[in-house]
């Protein structure tokens, strides 16, 4: 169990993408991790694209960046909501500062693009916003995962066992 002790927050909301969500905490659990949800609001339901429901542990406010190893963005269209909230803006840019890992994938780089840490990163994400990403000042890779120091990047679903590997590894050097 690599992850043993590790404490991890991952950001959700409607609409997210079901693998990109669950695949990595299911894994990080696996290691030994200790995984929570953060949503708008505690104790809330919410359902990812294709169905499958997350509920939330903590609401986005009462995170705290001290408390956690590491945070996890899924993709889906849960980013452009997630994005849309000061307190997860706060808590990326802290996590940032901390050199903490942050693991985002698919369009969660969104979230980073509205947290203003991506000027001259090697990212990747899904195509679809490669632009956002490079407008931001991200240096946009194609390729399954990128890493970037603390920031651990994928494109979609097919990449997430390469996303996991490199993930855990950063986690564990943490």
């Amino acid at each position: 169990m690599r992850l043993k002790g590790k404490k991890i927050i991952s950001l959700v909301h409607h609409d997210f993408e079901d693998l990109e969500l669950w695949y990595p905490i299911l894994r990080l659990r696996e290691e030994g991790a200790i995984v929570q949800l953060a949503g708008e609001k505690a104790k809330e339901t919410y359902v990812g694209k294709y169905g499958v429901p997350a509920d939330s542990d903590v609401d986005y406010g009462s995170v705290k960046a001290d408390d956690y190893d590491a945070i996890l963005v899924p993709g889906g269209w849960a980013p452009d909501k997630i994005r849309r909230f000061p307190e997860v803006i706060s808590l990326i840019r802290r996590m940032e500062e901390s050199k903490k890992p942050i693991g985002q994938i698919c369009h969660a780089g969104w979230v980073l693009i509205s947290a203003g840490i991506l000027k001259g990163k090697n990212v990747t994400s899904t195509p679809g916003i490669k632009d956002d990403m490079e407008n931001a000042g991200a240096i946009w890779l194609d390729e399954p995962v990128v890493v970037d120091g603390n920031l651990v990047s994928s494109r979609r679903p097919p990449d997430l066992p390469d996303y996991l590997r490199e993930l855990i590894r950063v986690i564990e050097q943490e």
